[in-house]
């Protein structure tokens, strides 16, 4: 059973749609013994790094996560990617959960084309830069559905992938057994799908 990490910030319910397209079973909670019992956890994430990390916090699932990502395969997407890392510099600077070495920072003033919008909203082609078993369905240069003004940075031991905005922008991150997608697997159609579908055979 994957769980999917309740915790008031997420799109909790097109990502259980798209694990139940697959045949997969798939549950959201905030139950840390049903986290302890599940094969897989997944760590979404919508909004403001420093809520979302409050809010994460005040389930007191932070523990239990710390103790089952290094039992089994935990996947942040999006803004549960950024959550990853050391920390934030999302309006101020925050901790992080500490898996991915790194920082997140404002895309916009890294950005060698100022004419490109932030936040980055769309498709983008996915270059990979390290080969990895949740690359095992797709090809490289394959679209991914991105949302985000925000992103990786200083994380170069940990990228798996990057997409060009002007600059290469981390898509993907691992550490151990923690994976991170900056794009949404649940909102990039076939290809997300067959990211999913390898993430739960880790």
């Amino acid at each position: 059973m994957i769980a999917i990490i309740d915790y008031g910030v997420g799109n909790l319910f097109s990502l259980k749609s798209s694990l139940k397209q697959l045949g997969l079973e798939a549950g959201v909670t905030a139950d840390a013994d049903t986290i302890r019992k599940a094969d897989r956890l997944i760590l979404p994430g919508v909004g403001a790094f420093a809520d979302a990390m409050a809010k994460l916090e005040a389930t007191g699932l932070v523990p239990v996560m710390k103790e089952e990502a290094e039992k089994k395969p935990l996947l942040g997407i999006c803004l549960g990617m950024q959550l990853l890392f050391e920390k934030s510099y999302e309006y101020g600077e925050h901790e992080g959960l500490g898996f991915v070495k790194g920082e997140v920072c404002p895309l916009e003033p890294d950005l060698a084309d100022k004419s490109l919008k932030v936040p980055q909203i769309g498709w983008n082609a996915l270059h990979i830069v390290k080969d990895d078993p949740l690359f095992k369905y797709i090809r490289e240069g394959e679209y991914v559905y991105y949302v985000h003004s925000y992103y990786g940075k200083k994380c170069t031991e940990s990228t798996l992938a990057v997409s060009d905005y002007s600059i290469p922008v981390t898509g993907a991150v691992r550490a151990g057994r923690v994976y991170g997608t900056q794009f949404h697997p649940e909102k990039s159609g076939d290809t997300g799908l067959r990211i999913l579908k390898a993430f739960s055979e880790l």
